[in-house]
């Protein structure tokens, strides 16, 4: 079984249709650290690979000509990125006071854990996940 060499998730991939916005959201407001950036003029492409305190990593691609991802509630495909915090009203606050909209915080019934939703500058939706108790 594969899962009995699988440590942790490394990176989560995105593809952003504005480079500058979307690299000042995650190092900026997210609090990434960049790791390397990488800029290929015959592509048009950019890759920033950024990391959280954890190690996890994200690269963030653009490319010139990438078309916009449909997106509809609860379509197919990855539902979310949920970001693991130890306080989420602090966090929910840090990011309402860099202008991110954010929707209230819920209890999740199953795990009785807090969490509340933002976006991304492209929509892409996010997740702050209060791990408290463990």
């Amino acid at each position: 079984m594969l899962a009995n060499f699988i440590t942790r998730v490394h990176h989560v991939a995105i593809i952003c249709s504005d480079y500058v916005t979307s690299k000042a959201f995650y190092t900026d407001i997210i609090g990434c650290r960049v790791v390397a950036e990488h800029y290929q003029p015959g592509r048009e492409s950019y890759k920033l690979d950024l990391s959280l305190p954890d190690g996890t990593q994200i690269e963030l691609f653009h490319f010139a000509s990438a078309p916009e991802r449909p997106s509809y509630p609860e379509a197919q495909g990855l539902r979310h990125l949920a970001l693991s915090v130890t306080d989420i009203e602090a966090a929910r606050n840090a990011l309402l006071a860099h202008g991110v909209s954010c929707e209230s915080i819920r209890i999740d019934p199953y795990t009785q854990q807090r969490f509340c939703f933002f976006a991304d500058p492209d929509g892409l939706p996010l997740e702050l996940y209060e791990m408290s108790g463990q």
